[in-house]
């Protein structure tokens, strides 16, 4: 299934007013973490799976990226991210990651920022990215952790007070679809072991060079449950490389 509900006019007014899509990358608790496992762009050919407003994009080509592609399935992200972008450099185009289709060696780099939870079948897509690398291409992607992921709708355990006590982990090596609560939406992500991911990168070709469970980034733990983000992972950081032969 290709998942498009941010085209959805409900979902997309409240996903544009939260936090990390109204102040960007410097509100994304992962971000500190995720920075440093970005190779450096200067001259390279960018590729952002999954690119959503552009923050990414942008990043890349402040930070020297010769061209950036990103690709998104939501014609309201695509829409943004083309009104708040004026570097040249930088190319949207409206696709699924599944349907990647991009000459071999074409980039240098490819990102996927919190989109891969939203594909089913995982081993073409890194397939597909395999292709479109150059040798010694880097491969770099965050996702929800499988812990977060694994009880499927993704809210804590409450008291009758409505405090959080815990974080339910259940069905964890049952993969597959999942129906999360988020932002007041029903939204179908896919659960899959921490397993599922390594394996799957090496069994494409792929040598993992980094993997990050990172803590939020600790200037942003003033923000509303911030803090109850170091009781139990959200997110996955990955980093990878397609050898040189």
């Amino acid at each position: 299934m290709k998942e498009n509900l941010y085209d959805n006019e409900e979902f997309f007014a409240r996903y544009s007013a939260f936090p990390r899509s109204v102040e960007g990358l410097r509100a994304a608790g992962e971000w500190h973490e995720l920075r440093r496992l970005l190779p450096p762009f200067a001259g390279k050919r960018v590729l952002d799976l999954g690119c959503g407003f552009g923050w990414h994009c942008r990043y890349a080509a402040e930070q020297g990226a010769a061209r950036v592609v990103g690709l998104d399935l939501s014609e309201k992200m695509l829409a943004r991210a083309r009104r708040e972008t004026t570097d040249p450099r930088i190319a949207y185009v409206r696709g699924a990651m599944e349907d990647l289709e991009a000459p071999p060696g074409s980039f240098d780099v490819v990102l996927s920022s919190l989109t891969l939870h939203y594909v089913e079948d995982l081993e073409p897509v890194f397939r597909r990215i395999f292709m479109a690398l150059a040798p010694g291409g880097d491969f770099v992607f965050s996702c929800e952790h499988p812990i977060f992921t694994a009880e499927g709708a993704q809210e804590w355990c409450r008291n009758e007070a409505g405090e959080n006590l815990h974080w339910p982990v259940d069905h964890y090596f049952s993969e597959g679809a999942r129906t999360a609560h988020f932002l007041g939406c029903e939204v179908v992500k896919y659960h899959r072991t921490l397993t599922t991911y390594v394996e799957t990168l090496l069994r494409t070709g792929f040598a993992l060079t980094a993997l990050v469970e990172p803590r939020p980034d600790p200037a942003l733990m003033d923000v509303p449950g911030m803090a109850d983000e170091l009781r139990r992972p959200m997110m996955l950081l990955v980093s990878a490389k397609k050898p040189q032969a």
